[in-house]
Formats: C-alpha cells, sequence, structure tokens
C-alpha cells in the first residue's frame, strides 16, 4: 500500500545529460519511500532539474516556481527543490529570488538530494548544498529508468573544452572518465533486463579516455559493445569533431550493432567564427570528417547544432555557415540563436548583433536545413526500415492511427500497424520491418502493410507498465517497478 508515502514528480529540463541525472534522482527518491505522483494529483515534492545553456532558462524556472507558490501556501508540507546546471550557477539566489523553494543541489552532488530534503523539512528552513567537484560519479546512483527498451549509458561527466559561448564547462566541471567495464556491466545488466538500445553519453564523447591516457579509448568501447549478447543499437551523443578519429569511424562501421548515425555540432561553418568560438577546427576539417563517414558508412544519417548570430557574426560568415551546410547535407540539425550567457566570454564580447539580424539568418538557415531534410527524405521513398517501436514520439498517432518508432539511423518513423504479420498487437519496445511510403522534412511516413514483427521483452515489459530500475552497476542486474511520470521533452545543449 501506497496511500502514506510521499509523492514525487521530476521536471527536467535541457540535454541529454539531464535526463540521465534525473533518472537517478528519481531512483534516490523511490529507495528513499517516495512513490511517483499520478498525472492528476498534486505531489509532495516537486524537483526541479535545471540547464543553464539558454537565456530562458532562467525565465523558464523562475516563471514555473512563481506559478508553484499557490500549492506551497495552501499545503506547506510540500517541498520544492532545485537541482541541475541552473542551480550550480545561482546557487542561494534561488532562494532569495523565491523563498518558497526547500532544496538547491549542484551538479555534483544530486546523490544528496533526499538527505537534503529530511534536513530542511527537521529544519524548517532552506538547503543549499553546492559542491566544486564531482565526489560520487551519477551512474553510481540508483536510477529510476524512463524506457522499457532504451536507455542512457554515461560515460563521462564535465568537458575540458573552453568555448567562449558554452557555460557548461564551469557548471560541470572537468571531465571524468568512467572504467569501462563499469560501463559494460551497466550495458550488460541493462540488456538482461529486455533493454535493446542503448546510447553512450558524455559532453565531449569521442574524448573518453583522456581521463586514464587512451586516446582510442571510445572506439574500443564501441567495439566491445558488439560483444554483448541481445544488445542490438548502440548511439552515442555527442562528439566533438576536433577529438573525432578515424578508428572511431572504423569502429561504427565494423561493430554490427552502432548504428549508422552521426550527432556532431558544427556551430558555425566560418573559420573566423570558429576561432572566436574556440573551436579547435576549421569548417574544412569538418567537412572531411563526413567524407570519411560516408565513405565507411554511405547509409550513415548525419545532424548537427548550429548557432546563428554569434557577437560579430557577418553576412559574410553567415553565408559561410549556409554554403557547409549546403555541402554537408545533414538529415536534421538542431538551430539555436546566440543567446548571451553571464560568466562565458562572449557576453562580454563586443558587436553583439541585433534580433532582428539574427532573427531573419535564423529563418534563412531553417529554411535551407528544411529544404535538404525534406529532399534527402525523399530519397528514401521505397526502402524498407527496420523500426524500434517508440511511446510517445507520434503526437498525432491517435487520430491518424498510427504508431511511432526510430529506423536504425535515428529517423523518426509514423507507421500502420497492420498486416497478417502482425503477432496480436505491436507494442512500444517491439522491432518491426515497414517501407516508408511518404517522406517529410522532418519525419517518414510509412502506411503499408508491416513486412515482420517481432515481439519482444522489452515490449513484455513496456506493456505490464514495467522499466528497469537500477541500483548501480556493482550493486547486481535491475529490477522493475510502476513506471515514472513521462518528462517532458528535452533538447539538446548547445556543445
Amino acid at each position: 500500500m501506497t496511500e502514506n508515502r510521499k509523492t514525487f514528480q521530476i521536471r527536467t529540463f535541457g540535454c541529454q545529460m539531464n535526463v540521465h541525472d534525473s533518472e537517478r534522482l528519481a531512483g534516490q527518491l523511490e529507495e528513499a519511500g517516495y512513490v511517483p505522483a499520478s498525472a492528476e494529483a498534486k505531489p509532495d515534492l516537486v524537483v526541479f532539474n535545471t540547464c543553464a545553456v539558454r537565456e530562458n532558462a532562467d525565465n523558464k524556472l523562475y516563471g514555473t516556481l512563481g506559478h508553484l507558490r499557490p500549492d506551497k501556501i495552501a499545503n506547506p508540507d510540500m517541498q520544492i527543490a532545485v537541482g541541475g546546471c541552473l542551480a550550480q550557477k545561482d546557487r542561494g539566489d534561488i532562494v532569495k529570488r523565491a523563498p518558497w523553494v526547500d532544496v538547491v543541489f549542484g551538479t555534483h552532488n544530486i546523490g544528496s538530494l533526499p538527505t537534503l530534503l529530511e534536513r530542511a523539512r527537521h529544519n524548517a528552513e532552506a538547503e543549499v548544498e553546492i559542491l566544486e567537484s564531482l565526489e560520487t560519479f551519477p551512474s553510481t546512483l540508483p536510477a529510476r529508468r524512463e524506457s522499457s527498451y532504451a536507455s542512457w549509458v554515461s560515460v563521462s561527466v564535465g568537458c575540458n573544452n573552453t568555448c567562449t559561448f558554452c557555460i557548461v564547462p564551469s557548471l560541470r566541471g572537468k571531465e571524468r572518465d568512467r572504467r569501462p567495464g563499469e560501463i559494460l556491466a551497466e550495458v550488460e545488466a541493462l540488456v538482461a533486463e529486455g533493454v535493446l538500445e542503448v546510447t553512450l553519453l558524455g559532453q565531449n564523447v569521442n574524448s573518453y579516455g583522456v581521463e586514464f591516457g587512451d586516446r582510442l579509448a571510445f572506439g574500443k568501447l564501441l567495439r566491445a559493445t558488439g560483444g554483448i549478447s541481445g544488445l542490438e543499437r548502440v548511439r552515442f551523443t555527442s562528439p566533438h569533431p576536433a577529438a573525432f578519429t578515424s578508428d572511431v569511424i572504423d569502429a561504427m562501421a565494423e561493430t554490427a550493432n552502432v548504428c549508422h548515425q552521426l550527432h556532431m555540432p558544427l556551430q558555425s561553418g566560418s573559420d573566423r567564427v570558429l576561432r572566436e568560438m574556440r573551436r579547435s577546427y576549421r569548417s574544412g576539417r569538418y567537412l572531411k570528417i563526413l567524407d570519411e563517414v560516408r565513405a565507411a558508412m554511405p547509409d550513415a544519417a548525419i545532424t548537427t547544432d548550429i548557432i546563428v548570430g554569434f557577437p560579430g557574426e557577418t553576412e559574410e560568415d553567415f553565408q559561410a555557415t549556409l554554403d557547409v551546410v549546403s555541402e554537408a547535407r545533414f538529415s536534421s540539425a538542431f538551430t539555436f540563436q546566440y543567446s548571451k550567457r553571464p560568466g562565458t566570454p562572449a557576453a562580454t564580447m563586443a558587436d553583439q548583433l541585433p534580433k532582428e539580424v539574427v532573427q531573419e539568418r535564423y529563418d534563412r538557415l531553417v529554411q535551407l536545413q528544411n529544404e535538404i531534410s525534406w529532399a534527402e527524405n525523399k530519397k528514401l521513398v521505397g526502402t524498407k526500415v527496420e523500426l524500434l517501436v517508440a511511446a510517445g514520439e507520434g503526437r498525432k498517432d491517435a487520430e491518424t492511427h498510427r504508431m511511432s518508432g526510430r529506423a536504425r539511423d535515428g529517423r523518426l518513423v509514423h507507421f500502420t500497424p497492420a498486416g497478417s504479420v502482425v503477432d496480436r498487437a505491436v507494442r512500444p519496445g517491439d522491432v518491426v520491418e515497414t517501407v516508408i511510403t511518404y517522406g517529410a522534412p522532418h519525419h517518414l511516413v510509412a502506411d503499408g502493410d508491416l513486412l515482420t514483427h517481432r515481439r519482444t521483452t522489452a515490449g513484455d515489459n513496456a506493456e505490464a507498465g514495467l522499466r528497469p530500475k537500477t541500483s548501480g552497476v556493482t550493486l547486481g542486474l535491475p529490477g522493475f517497478g510502476a513506471p515514472a511520470v513521462e518528462p517532458a521533452p528535452v533538447s539538446g545543449c548547445v556543445l
């Protein structure tokens, strides 16, 4: 019975690293006796796991905290906690601006949340704890996974780069790498519970190994995943072009379960702007990597991040970005308008661009990329794809009577779950094959009968409402419990 147990809700903002950390926060809270709140009920605890990459992150957090104030007044026993990058940056200022917040914790001490909540309750005052360096690697903490079929696995935390626009290194600290055996043990534990896909996660994932002096460690790690029986798909995000080596391309091409998908931030196509950003590569080097990837894997889907309107960006600089985008033929791109972040070198640079200039350039870039994405997707009409069926990725699935899944190259496909091959019913976590019938700029459609349908353990677990609940890689295999409330969709950090 759970009637007397406190309920919690975690609201995640920002990047995949925050999603990974939120799973750890949920795991700790469940071990401390909390249960996930239902979608309709008001929780006893609300935890905000924040991002500080973009300017509106502050406004979004403080606006949402303001909306919670009446709930706190009506129920003084309710607790509100703020963690993540914005907490690491603003520290005690959060409590000054929102005195009804009970706990503020940083990126280096997510393992302290249950203790801080109890301390705040006992002392009847806000607890603020911000550590300056990592004490416990997040992946050793209990985790409450959000998916029965796909999981994040962190290989490192922190960043050793000094990009002038980015506040992440000052909030996440220097890169710290996990040992390969720990990573593989976590992957094996997840696969034992039916997980089919893992995404290896790091701020600069391909610089993995720098801490223990092996610059080829990431390629070796990719190859090692090929030996894990039952692991069908491996992805990784996000690599840095400056650290990208040919052995990683070889590992991608030669390891059967590593997906032919690459998300590699460009940021700008102008070499002058790249220098100002302190991005230690140039556009020619970037395009050469893409050529190598496509030579080894002609079917690879390549995506990227691009910033428009960096301080001092000229029309000539912006045209250079358009030229690289035209040549690169990205399948999709996360495009951002430059956002000034206090504490970064770029925030104090001269020639900050007017909003209307940035908006006009941004619109041109989005239009160009949409045209490229649509053209590339149209080429796939008539091709066969294998899909890992997903939950919650098709907003119109109910009205179109479709389901959605991800192809091995990462593209989103909306498909009709019908045909003689369907075994009872298609579930999230199952694997199907179908033929693409239409290509749109941001997705594909497959409206014919399925070619194959394979029921999986992940599908069984999804149907039963079960998801892995890990207790750290050294504490045995994951178990299962009732599902947590689904988090809001997140966008990637600009790295």
